[in-house]
């Protein structure tokens, strides 16, 4: 593979289907309207392009967090033969590269999408500056780091809403959108976790704000999350009569069960999410779980 699109991590595209969750909302929260094949086209059209926007800008910030993180990935024992810190690329060519990305994709949002979903896909690019780029880099201040870096949660749920929304109004569901960046806020205190069990004394070398946890303080940062996301699922639940809805918390809990056991039970760090769900259990439970609530809204 070039060393040029190795850098780029196309392969994780997966996290850009987080939008698909924000036309889904929107189109059965805030419509009515019976679709005809013309309309379902148009529709899939633009939330097709939508994705492909989303997973561009993606990429440029992992364009940023190759070179913001040199030098920190070289005490990782996998990250440190990437292709940036291994001198298979340039700095400079591989920098024109994410600004012509970067440049192309909100030239594309301009012509087929309204404002407000170029706003959010601007904020998608911002939320990779601050988080990797001093002097901001959230990611090295302690807690703040696994909160700013699942605000792209709701931030490409956001995107997905308003590339078929036409207006700000209406907004999504507040409990909704702190349910969704709960579970992400989740998933990165565990990768925390595994990071500090698995890289012991070389661990704040690779990430900082790992100097200032310890396992006991994030095992209790994964359990605030778990509860802040039951309490904005309950929330969104009672807030849009999605009663029955409420039945499917003992499988929600089983589900942060499994990440809790995946996470204590393996020395290995944590696998990026996209990863993690080819494993067979994963990757059928969240089936499983998104078929029923896909199935209840019929």
């Amino acid at each position: 593979m070039n060393p040029y699109i190795e850098a780029l991590r196309l392969e994780r595209w997966p996290r850009s289907t987080a939008i698909l969750l924000g036309s889904l909302a929107y189109l059965f929260l805030e419509t009515e309207k019976n679709y005809s094949f013309g309309d379902l086209y148009r529709l899939g059209m633009k939330i097709g392009l939508a994705f492909l926007l989303t997973w561009g800008i993606s990429t440029v910030n992992y364009v940023i967090n190759e070179i913001a993180d040199a030098p920190y990935d070289r005490h990782h024992p996998l990250k440190k033969t990437r292709p940036l810190i291994s001198g298979r690329i340039k700095r400079g060519p591989f920098i024109l590269l994410g600004m012509g990305l970067s440049l192309s994709c909100f030239v594309i949002a301009w012509l087929f999408f309204p404002l407000t979903f170029i706003v959010f896909l601007l904020s998608l690019l911002l939320a990779g500056f601050l988080y990797n780029v001093p002097p901001f880099r959230t990611k090295d201040i302690p807690f703040l780091d696994t909160i700013s870096e699942s605000v792209n949660n709701p931030l490409r749920f956001l995107i997905g809403w308003y590339s078929i929304a036409t207006a700000y109004k209406p907004f999504p569901p507040i409990g909704l959108l702190l349910a969704w960046w709960s579970f992400g806020n989740f998933l990165m205190v565990a990768k925390r976790l595994s990071e500090l069990r698995w890289l012991k004394d070389k661990a704040s070398l690779y990430r900082r704000s790992l100097l200032h946890y310890s396992p006991p303080s994030l095992l209790i940062g994964m359990i605030l999350s778990m509860i802040v996301f039951f309490a904005s699922y309950i929330w969104f639940c009672l807030e849009r009569q999605f009663n029955r809805w409420l039945f499917y918390i003992p499988l929600l809990i089983i589900y942060f069960l499994l990440f809790f056991w995946k996470t204590l039970a393996e020395k290995a760090v944590m696998e990026e999410p996209e990863k993690l769900f080819r494993r067979p259990l994963f990757a059928f439970y969240t089936i499983g779980l998104g078929l029923l609530f896909i199935l209840s809204l019929f």
